[in-house]
């Protein structure tokens, strides 16, 4: 059963730090890069970073740049999303993704997390 199991979401302080996890099962984990992404109420979905499996190279979005640092366990297959420094207008779901690399690119992230939230006030 291909899937990916999100938790470590919740309520924090402005300038405070959450530490999310995203297990992925079910597929050729080293065959896919990692998408993380946000969702706020009334706002579109906002890539995060993505993640090259494996050890391979981590991009971030300039919003989160210096803030958000992410982190493997390539042995199980999960991804730990570092969240430092947090403000408010980082408040959103959280999902992770995977996408399969075809031709050294991240195709269509088509597996889903079921998101987390994170709420910073």
């Amino acid at each position: 059963h291909v899937q990916l199991v999100e938790s470590g979401g919740g309520s924090v302080q402005a300038g405070g730090s959450l530490r999310l996890s995203c297990a992925a099962s079910g597929y050729s984990y080293s065959s896919y890069c990692m998408g993380w992404f946000r969702q706020a109420p009334g706002k579109e979905r906002e890539g995060v970073a993505v993640i090259w499996t494996g050890g391979g190279s981590t991009y971030y979005a300039d919003s989160v740049k210096g803030r958000f640092t992410v982190s493997e366990d390539n042995a199980k297959n999960i991804l730990y999303p570092q969240m430092n420094s947090l403000k408010p207008e980082d408040t959103a779901m959280y999902y992770c993704a995977a996408a399969r690399i075809w031709g050294g690119v991240c195709t269509l992230y088509n597996i889903l997390g079921q998101g987390t939230q994170v709420t910073v006030s």
